[in-house]
């Protein structure tokens, strides 16, 4: 049985593309993912999360979707309802589901509604027989989740080295909560718009779309 897993990588960030990926590999081979060191790709740390995801392509086979701000905007923007961050997970992950066609898939999910959100993916698959499990926090409990998650986030740590170049500075990782972003974001808004979610308040604040006292509330 093909069993597959999928995780994302750079949902909270303010710059850079939202990395998600869906990873799949014969059940019976399982192990051999514990064996390579795989787990939730938070509690490695950066040179390990390389040496394996430079290993697990003899393993998985796998798929990733870059979602770029403007994407994320479109959604998170939406006015209607109809799309929100976590719907474009949910597209996303039924776009690699019917990519890869695995017999069972994991899906880490970010939705408080565990059952909207598999009834969601669920409706949308072209193959109805594929057996889906949507749970919190599924890359610290499926080894082939944690593989998704891994991969995931080298592809996105990629994206934002190749955006920094770009930009010709180092921006640090595209969190607000990283204070070289942060400082980045408040001069550079309006120079590299492209990089960032405009949908995310920081950036609505110092653009004046949205009023707020302070930017040292962010």
């Amino acid at each position: 049985m093909i069993i597959g897993g999928i995780d994302e990588a750079g949902r909270g960030c303010i710059a850079g593309p939202l990395v998600i990926c869906c990873a799949t590999i014969d059940d019976k081979k399982e192990q051999s993912l514990k064996d390579l060191g795989v787990k939730d790709s938070k509690l490695l740390s950066p040179s390990a999360r390389e040496r394996i995801a430079r290993e697990l392509p003899k393993h998985v086979k796998f798929q990733l979707i870059l979602v770029p701000p403007r994407e994320i905007d479109e959604y998170v923007l939406c006015k209607d309802g109809s799309k929100n961050l976590n719907w474009l997970e949910a597209d996303k992950s039924v776009e690699l589901i019917n990519m890869l066609s695995p017999n069972k898939v994991v899906v880490d999910c970010p939705s408080t509604n565990t059952k909207a959100y598999h009834e969601y993916i669920a409706e949308r698959l072209l193959h109805k027989t594929v057996d889906i499990k949507t749970e919190h926090k599924a890359d610290a409990k499926y080894l082939i989740v944690g593989a998704a998650s891994i991969l995931a986030k080298v592809a996105r740590d990629a994206e934002i080295e190749k955006l920094k170049k770009h930009v010709g500075e180092d921006f640090g990782s595209g969190y607000m909560a990283d204070p070289k972003t942060a400082e980045f974001l408040k001069r550079n808004w309006n120079k590299h718009p492209e990089i960032f979610r405009k949908s995310w308040t920081p950036y609505q604040v110092l653009s004046g779309m949205k009023k707020q006292k302070s930017l040292g509330e962010f």
